[in-house]
Formats: structure tokens, C-alpha cells, sequence
């Protein structure tokens, strides 16, 4: 094949990879739901690179899979089964290329990990506020690509509202250079909101200027036991009440879920004596000690109100650690169980109750047996409504997703709510997606994605159907 070739001599030979062995790590998502083949698969060192791959790959009409981290749930990030594409790894741009805590921007190439950003940012007093399950392994290239979200949305907001900035290879081969950290820009479109959330279908992202924001050292941090999803939909009014701008999380785990992670995870403990319906993770953060007499208060007025029935205050950062364990090891957890059909919905937060009381009953009913893992961000409205597979019986749950995953998105249509709300599109999700849009909608994506990529080379098969 004459570009591999052309390939090796603008990369190097030892980051154009075609060995069976050398390219499987790639070829997967972080779920295995999703497996393809590739031509191979690329390691550019540098936005230069990427641009000269990229090009090369335009000319010979070959097709290109952007990848990062590859922690994604959808498998955007993964070829097709035509061994014809070609995956492009981004985990060689690494650099920090600035950090200035006087205009609290932090400018990084796009194979850097979301961990090494926030200590970055902590490093020189300031906080970057995204934080997801995956941090140490997951990428800013992919963390703007999906729009990811996290456990602190409620307070800060999504990826799009952390990027100040971005440097784009675009499906030709030009670079956007937009690496711009401008609070205040009016010159027309704001063209990085285009690449923010298109999953590498418009062009690749290879560095981005992200906002820091001041630190918040002082952290409380507590478990409570709710009698249901309707108290801890209406404890959020009462804990931004008391906490004032420092309520930073407000996070749902129901029963089902703190099982799982208890039963499977080494050191997980259940720090209740009796179980309860479900559980809220909250955390108050600043720069004083105030926080933990607010997250008080709070506890106070919930247990009077009827809304809490009992709560675990951490008492140390060790303590805070295993709270917060319960909350992010369920996928891990899950993972563990067997198979799962997982889906990543947000609707309105008065109607989580509503919606949670429905489709459980439904579920059931047209999979008996199956175990509802409800969790995920009550303060943004986003459920991670999962469903494991009856004990001991993959089959039945591969069988009945199709079903499951109609019942789970026609509930949150008929309420105005989004079928993906932080994991992204891909493969996973792109024809519900449409089919859930209007026509008007799915037309406008289509002019967008014919404007940049006219030839349908940059992630085909992702967000939107052929």
C-alpha cells in the first residue's frame, strides 16, 4: 500500500503500525461492545505530523479514525470492520504548553490526561474542574470531542464551557490555529463550539486553551441515605440554599448500584448498618472552613424535612476517598458482573422521579430478572440508567436490548429529554440520535458535516448515519 509508505517516511516506521499485535489495543473501546480492523494505526508526534498524516490519508481517499484515551462508552473512537480506515492515536502530543495562573489559562496538546491538567492547574494554585471516573487515563483531545461532563457539571458546566480555545487538523489537511485565550471574541461564528462535541467527525482537535478557575481546598463531603429519587430531587434546592455557590456535586446511587460495587470491589463497604432505596454523594467546596458548618445545616434541614434518613460525613481526605469510591467504581463494578446495556440519558430534573418510577416497571417487565443500576449527576439531570443482565445470563440481556434500549429513550423523548448527555454518539447511540431529531435538525448536522468534510473521511460512520 503506496501511503503506508508515505506514512512511515512523514512519521517515522515505528509509529505506523501494522502488526496484528501492535494494533489490537486500538481497535477496541473500553467496553469491547464495539471491535474493528484497521489498515493501521498511527502515532504522530506533533500537530505537524497530524496534519501531514492527515493529508496524506485525504489524498489517497483514505478514511481517518481520530482516538484518544480510548475510555469512551460508544465507540467513537473505533474502526470499522472494512480494514480499510486508518486510526490515528493522539497519545504523543503531550505537551503542556503553558500554564498562566494570571490570565488562569492552561494551554495543552490534545494527548494529555485530564489528571495531569488538574495538577498542573493545582500546581500554581488554581483548580481545573473537570473530573470524570477516568481522569487518569482519559485525554483532553477526547474529553472535547465528546463534550464530556463529569461529577462537578452542576457548578461548572460541561467541557464546552471549560474551552477558551482550540488548534484543529482539519479533514484536508489545513490547522485551524484558534488557540486563542480570549474571555471575549464577537468576530463572527465561534468556530471551536463546531469541533466541541463532533467526536473527531469534523476535523481532529490536537490542542485546546482551557479556563482555570480558583481553588477550592476545603472540601465537605458526605453520604446521606434517601428514602427515594423524589428526596433527593428535592433536597437540590435546599442544598444550593445552603451551600451558596459552593455546592459542587449532588450525585444519585441507588441500591442496586452500591451493591454491585460493594460485592465486587476490594476495600468497598457499605457505611450504613441498613440498606436504603438509594443514596446521595454530596460536596461543598471553597477556599474556607465554612464549608463543613454549611453541609451541616444542610444535613440538618434534609433529616427535618423527612428528606434524609441517615448520613456519613467524611471526617478526612482518606474517608472522602472511599465515599467517593462508592460513586465512581459502579461502572467498574458493572463491568465486573457481566454484561451490561448502559445508557446515558438527561432530562429535565423535575421529571427524574417520574421517569426513574416508569421504566423500571417496563424494564422488568420485558426482561425479568434484570437488575436496574440507577446512578449518576442529580444536579444536571443526567442518569446513568444501566441495565445488568439477569444473574448468570448474558444471552437474555443481548436478546432483549433492542427492546430495553426503545423503552429506556422513548421515555426520555416523550419528556424533552437528550438519549446522550455526556458519553457522546459514536456508533452506539447515532441512528437513535437521528431518529429522535427532527428532520430539520438532522439536515442542518448533515450541511455542517458536507461543508468541512465533503468526502466523508474524518470518522465515518459516527454521530450521524451514512
Amino acid at each position: 500500500m503506496a501511503l503506508l509508505d508515505d506514512l512511515r517516511a512523514l512519521l517515522g516506521a515505528d509509529h505506523v503500525l501494522t502488526e496484528a499485535a501492535d494494533v489490537a489495543p486500538y481497535l477496541s473501546d473500553w467496553t469491547g461492545a464495539f471491535v474493528g480492523t484497521a489498515a493501521a494505526v498511527l502515532r504522530p508526534a506533533d500537530t505537524a505530523q497530524v496534519a501531514a498524516a492527515v493529508g496524506a490519508c485525504a489524498a489517497a481517499g483514505v478514511a481517518v479514525v481520530p482516538q484518544g484515551g480510548n475510555t469512551g462508552l460508544a465507540g467513537g473512537g473505533v474502526p470499522d470492520a472494512s480494514g480499510e480506515q486508518v486510526v490515528l492515536v493522539l497519545d504523543r502530543l503531550r505537551r503542556v504548553r503553558s500554564v498562566d495562573p494570571v490570565a488562569d489559562t492552561i494551554t495543552v496538546e490534545a494527548g494529555v490526561v485530564l489528571a495531569t491538567v488538574q495538577e498542573q492547574a493545582a500546581a500554581v494554585g488554581r483548580l481545573f474542574p473537570l473530573s470524570l471516573g477516568s481522569e487518569g487515563s482519559c485525554t483532553v483531545g477526547g474529553n472535547v470531542s465528546t463534550n464530556a461532563g463529569g461529577t462537578a457539571v452542576l457548578r461548572y458546566g460541561m467541557m464546552r464551557d471549560l474551552v477558551l480555545g482550540l488548534e484543529v487538523v482539519l479533514p484536508d489537511g489545513r490547522v485551524w490555529d484558534g488557540l486563542r485565550p480570549l474571555r471575549k471574541d464577537n468576530t463572527g461564528y465561534d468556530l471551536k463550539q463546531l469541533f466541541i462535541g463532533a467526536e473527531g467527525t469534523l476535523g481532529i482537535v490536537t490542542a485546546a486553551v482551557l479556563r482555570m478557575l480558583p481553588d477550592t481546598p476545603r472540601r465537605a463531603t458526605a453520604l446521606l441515605a434517601l428514602p427515594s429519587v423524589d428526596a433527593a430531587v428535592a433536597l437540590l434546592p435546599l442544598l444550593r440554599e445552603h451551600g451558596g455557590g459552593e455546592l459542587s456535586t449532588w450525585e444519585l446511587v441507588d441500591r442496586q448500584a452500591l451493591e454491585l460495587v460493594t460485592a465486587n470491589l476490594p476495600e468497598a463497604r457499605d457505611p450504613f448498618g441498613e440498606p436504603h432505596p438509594c443514596y446521595g454523594l454530596v460536596e461543598y467546596a471553597g477556599s474556607a472552613d465554612h464549608v463543613a458548618s454549611r453541609l451541616e445545616e444542610a444535613l440538618t434541614d434534609g433529616v427535618e424535612r423527612g428528606l434524609v434518613v441517615d448520613a456519613v460525613v467524611a471526617g478526612s481526605p482518606s474517608q472522602r476517598a472511599e465515599l467517593w469510591a462508592l460513586r465512581e467504581g459502579v461502572s467498574e463494578a458493572q463491568k465486573v458482573e457481566g454484561a451490561t446495556l448502559k445508557h446515558d440519558v438527561t432530562l429535565p430534573i423535575t421529571d427524574l422521579a417520574g421517569y426513574v418510577a416508569e421504566v423500571g416497571p417496563r424494564v422488568l417487565d420485558a426482561l425479568p430478572g434484570a437488575r436496574l443500576v440507577v446512578y449518576g449527576h442529580i444536579g444536571d439531570g443526567n442518569l446513568h440508567y444501566n441495565v445488568s443482565a439477569p444473574v448468570g445470563d448474558d444471552d437474555a440481556l443481548r436478546a432483549a436490548a433492542p427492546a430495553l434500549t426503545r423503552i429506556v429513550y422513548d421515555a426520555v423523548a416523550a419528556r424533552g429529554g437528550s438519549i446522550s448527555a455526556e458519553h457522546g454518539l459514536g456508533a452506539l447511540k447515532r441512528d437513535a440520535a437521528a431518529s429522535y431529531k427532527s428532520d430539520v435538525e438532522v439536515e442542518l448536522m448533515r450541511t455542517v458535516k458536507r461543508a468541512l468534510d465533503p468526502r466523508g473521511l474524518m470518522n465515518p460512520g459516527k454521530v450521524l448515519p451514512d
